[in-house]
């Protein structure tokens, strides 16, 4: 049940920023739901994988290479995803922060009211 309430805020979060976000363009709520759970898919999967792949240059810089590979992941995500696009990386990595940001903040009210 807590991982359709994650999957339930990572979608509102992802029309949220699609809103304010110039650069980034989601089309409904049920392309929203897809990306919460292609995010949720990659994060899994994907992530992993790139963060020992890319290891060496997330130690050499202080672990901030760790927000390019979360854009990338956005940008899969709009690769696997009709309805959702986002114009670049910078657009991505943006998006990135702030959709973390916001789950946060999300999550974090709804578990005051449990």
């Amino acid at each position: 049940m807590n991982w359709i309430l994650k999957l339930l805020l990572t979608a509102v979060a992802v029309i949220i920023l699609a809103y304010i976000l110039p650069g980034v363009e989601v089309s409904g709520y049920l392309s929203a739901l897809g990306v919460a759970v292609v995010l949720a898919l990659l994060r899994l999967i994907v992530k992993p994988i790139l963060v020992i792949l890319t290891l060496p240059v997330t130690i050499v810089t202080l672990g901030l290479f760790l927000l390019i590979i979360n854009a990338v992941i956005i940008l899969l995500a709009d690769f696997f995803v009709g309805g959702f696009a986002v114009q670049n990386i910078w657009w991505a990595l943006l998006f990135s922060v702030l959709l973390s940001l916001l789950q946060s903040i999300l999550h974090s009210l709804v578990s005051e009211e449990k």
